[in-house]
């Protein structure tokens, strides 16, 4: 289909012009069908508009200059290609209207379909297809339905009531019951809802319908539930959608005719097979919204064994082309298979693992490009608890195992009564009907979603599978009643508030709350589960993908640790050392009444006295810690919060010390502790007296670590063992603190050391902004550098972060100014920065300073692509995510090396 532009700037593309790479410019799919269509594909004629021109329409309320015309010439070679025109009285071209971003957000974006439809044309339908009124019909109340929603934001409901009434009128729950006249009373009310809301009749020219549908699936990228979408996915806000204009084959023809969604692999486990829903005489919308329930893809073969045929031969085609697993959307009319779309699949978090071996297996892809198909957030997934069941615990209900997980929580029946009672901390269930993308707020709040209807490739599935949400859908014994908040199961009642267990993998339904049990890939990193002798395709792929990543990090993976326990686990799940070991850790519980009598001295003495009896505390927590870790490096950091935290709150304080002298009691050492508390007492602690502040300001404090450390790290060595002390200085802001410091504990070292072979490295916490602008200085007295990123953000933004989370972020969230808190993972362009110059400035003053990150940010997949860019040695992170960094790292070596095969 040739056309002539009438602007300089193109923005309709004919899809016989575009290709899977234009995905910036013709979104997923317009991309995808385009490059089906230059496969030679079925795939209904039509054009896509481009992402810039939703772009200008955002950014001016207006069409783009030339958008109108271009419009038209691909219109007009449109109707020239069919032989059709638009809404024709007598043989109507009909075309859809739909969105299609670069990312793919299922069902958060507009569709209209049947464009073209009116009250002559449908007579003109019905004849085109035989005199098959009652398709005519169907189709033009589909049209004012999607329409009036979608362009006119009529609601929805009120259409929906309006169906319902005339499906019990007939005495049936099947729409397919309903006959031509009952569907042309139907359109009649229909267009009434519709001139109620909007003040107007429903439009009848063709052309105008077209128009409004476009600028509505522009407007639908800036939509709440969009905006939401993005947001949770970190999809960039300033992409915008591609509209497709799509000639419209039909499914609700009759028997012959159908739709369907088909999967070239099971995007629940990665299982090769044939996996996909399959609806006979309906729409395309009919199976993603799930409000009829789907039969197997394999029924097909029964019912029309040549489309089916011929749509596994496209599949494999497409799956070979593409190298991944494909989602297809496919319509049959009258035995006539078309391609609607195909996008590379969503998939669990199992599928992902477990395809990404399948298909180096089969040589569609090579090993670094099977690790870039996996991700750490898909890895923490798989770490997730299943439920341990026997049998105390049976099935009420068994549905589809749409997204895998197990999931336990109160019953809800809301999308805003789910967002209410997680905000409360609560664990919450989203039982629905069939969810759709009005839901979305829920289904982010909730643990878990389950439906009454469905399947596999239905709205709750799809979105469930792309947030990690645990999701049984089509569970068809369950009878929901919404209004009533309520539904029943095999003779029971189960209330709003009331708890029942969903398990995404067998599509299982509990009443009540089931126990969990670690997953395989904990037990496997454990050591419990031997990979290569284990039946299990998901531990194997598991295994064989991070052994892959682990040979091509270049980052270190360290943990955060304070026990040997910790020590322990993290080394099982392949840590290679310790990179933050918080001695402050070690003056709780028991000891608490040591660091009292150190804070409550008020001579050198007593003092002394204090230390010393902590020494020796001190000295057995790092021998078993270095014992633990048996030669790799541990950096110990000096005692860093406010003393008064080891103290009881100066509220509780003086209550207690007024009502006991009220009492008549003995109240000495209590009001010496609230002495110190008030005398202590700081406006800000965090900028207060900590770190390596407290270090210079009580005498001795610093000194009796430092001797800890080395006297343990001797008694190990000489046992037998290998320790590779760091020591830590938290806090630091000017080099001088740091070679005062650095004295003393040099001095200390080399009285305890001797001639044992221990060596221990000084280094510093990078986590106040003035140590990152002045590093070069700070790193002629530094032997490393641990970026502590948590305070380095606090400091950084002026955020206190026990305090933002809950008061304002929320807000900063939804108004877009963070796409993700700046404490979960890291600001790059600020925060970031400060850790590039530190990191340039800090090796320039000494090549050879060892580098490490020791935040929360060091277990963040994308923060640990960052400190990969940055030249850090190593990143940091609690022993559970250490697996993730250990993955992460190797993605980015590959990605940023090049070394990717993509």
């Amino acid at each position: 289909m040739a056309a002539q532009e009438t602007d300089d700037h193109k923005y309709v593309y004919d899809f016989s012009e575009g290709n899977k790479d234009l995905k910036d410019l013709l979104g997923g799919k317009g991309a995808n069908l385009a490059e089906m269509t230059n496969l030679g594909l079925p795939v209904p004629p039509g054009f896509t508009i481009t992402t810039e021109a939703c772009q200008a329409y955002l950014a001016t309320g207006r069409e783009p200059d030339g958008l109108a015309g271009q419009i038209e010439t691909h219109l007009q070679a449109l109707e020239r290609e069919m032989g059709k025109r638009l809404g024709d009285p007598h043989d109507p071209l009909l075309v859809s209207v739909r969105s299609g971003a670069k990312f793919s957000m299922p069902g958060m974006m507009e569709t209209v379909l049947n464009v073209g439809l009116n009250d002559q044309s449908v007579v003109g339908l019905a004849a085109q297809a035989g005199q098959n009124d009652r398709f005519a019909w169907d189709s033009y109340r589909r049209l004012i339905q999607m329409f009036g929603k979608t362009v006119c934001e009529v609601p929805g409901e009120e259409f929906e009531h309006a169906l319902d009434e005339v499906k019990s009128a007939k005495g049936t729950h099947n729409d397919l019951d309903l006959d031509a006249d009952d569907l042309r009373g139907l359109v009649d009310a229909y267009k009434k809802i519709f001139a109620k809301h909007t003040g107007r009749e429903f439009p009848q020219q063709p052309r105008e319908q077209l128009d409004l549908a476009i600028r509505a699936v522009f407007e639908s990228w800036n939509a709440e539930r969009a905006v939401l979408y993005r947001r949770q996915e970190r999809i960039p806000a300033d992409l915008g959608t591609a509209v497709n204009v799509v000639t419209m084959v039909f499914g609700n023809l009759g028997p012959d005719s159908g739709t369907g969604v088909a999967f070239t692999r099971d995007p629940g486990s990665g299982a090769q097979g044939i996996y996909g829903d399959y609806l006979a005489n309906a729409q395309g919308e009919d199976v993603v919204a799930g409000i009829r329930n789907t039969v197997p893809l394999q029924e097909l073969e029964r019912l029309d064994k040549s489309s089916y045929d011929e749509l596994l031969s496209i599949m494999a085609r497409l799956e070979e082309h593409y190298r991944d697993l494909c989602d297809i959307e496919f319509t049959i009319e009258r035995g006539k298979l078309w391609m609607l779309q195909t996008r590379v699949g969503k998939r669990t978090a199992a599928a992902a693992f477990v395809i990404a071996g399948q298909l180096v297996d089969e040589g569609l892809i090579d090993e670094d490009e099977a690790l870039h198909r996996v991700n750490g957030a898909q890895l923490a997934q798989l770490m997730f608890p299943r439920f341990q069941l026997d049998h105390e615990f049976e099935a009420v209900a068994t549905g589809i195992g749409a997204s895998p997980g197990a999931a336990s929580g109160k019953v809800v029946f809301t999308s805003a009564r789910a967002v209410e009672l997680a905000a409360e901390g609560e664990s919450v269930i989203l039982v629905r009907r069939e969810t759709n993308p009005d839901d979305l707020n829920g289904m982010i709040a909730a643990k878990g979603i389950l439906t009454s209807r469905g399947g596999k490739t239905s709205h709750a599935a799809v979105v469930a599978r792309g947030m990690g949400k645990t999701c049984v859908s089509g569970a068809d014994e369950i009878d929901v009643n919404v209004p009533a908040k309520r539904f029943t199961v095999a003779g029971q009642t189960v209330d709003e508030g009331d708890v029942v267990s969903i398990d995404g993998t067998t599509g299982k339904v509990y009443l009540g709350e089931v126990p969990v049990m670690p997953s395989e890939v904990v037990q496997y990193f454990e050591g419990s589960i031997d990979a290569e002798h284990v039946d299990n395709p998901l531990v194997r792929a598991v295994h064989r993908i991070m052994t892959h990543a682990d040979g091509k990090r270049r980052l270190a993976v360290r943990t955060n640790a304070d026990t040997g326990a910790d020590a322990a686990r993290a080394r099982r799940f392949g840590a290679e050392g310790i990179g933050l070991c918080r001695t402050e850790h070690m003056f709780l519980g028991d000891r608490r009444e040591l660091v009292e009598r150190l804070i409550l001295a008020r001579a050198a003495a007593e003092r002394d006295e204090a230390l010393a009896a902590l020494l020796p505390l001190q000295r057995a927590d790092f021998e078993e810690i270095f014992r633990e870790m048996d030669g790799l490096p541990v950096t110990v950091r000096l005692i860093d919060p406010p003393l008064h935290e080891f103290l009881p709150p100066l509220e509780q304080l003086a209550v207690n010390v007024a009502v006991a002298q009220e009492r008549g009691e003995d109240v000495a050492k209590e009001e010496a502790l609230l002495a110190a508390v008030r005398r202590m007492h700081e406006e800000n602690p965090m900028l207060g007296l900590r770190g390596v502040r407290l270090g210079l300001v009580i005498p001795g404090l610093f000194a009796m670590q430092v001797r800890a450390i080395a006297e343990a790290a001797v008694a190990v060595v000489r046992a037998g063992g290998v320790a590779r002390p760091e020591i830590m200085v938290p806090l630091v802001g000017a080099v001088q603190e740091l070679e005062t410091v650095r004295a003393e504990a040099e001095r200390i070292i080399a009285e305890v050391v001797g001639d044992s072979g221990v060596e221990v490295l000084i280094g510093t916490m990078i986590e106040v902004p003035r140590a990152a602008l002045t590093a070069g200085q700070i790193a002629e007295a530094a032997e490393f550098f641990s970026f502590g990123t948590n305070d380095l953000t606090q400091m950084g933004w002026g955020f206190s972060r026990d305090d933002v989370e809950g008061a304002f972020f929320w807000r900063y969230l939804e108004l877009g100014i963070f796409g993700i808190s700046p404490f979960e993972s890291i600001d790059r362009d600020g925060v970031g920065r400060l850790v590039r110059i530190a990191a340039e400035e800090g090796r320039a003053a000494r090549p050879g300073l060892k580098l490490g990150v020791c935040g929360e940010h060091g277990g963040d997949p994308d923060s640990v692509h960052f400190f990969h860019e940055v030249g850090l040695d190593y990143v940091s992170c609690s022993p559970f995510r250490v697996p993730v960094a250990r993955l992460e790292a190797g993605r980015a070596a590959v990605e940023t090396d090049g070394s990717d095969s993509r």
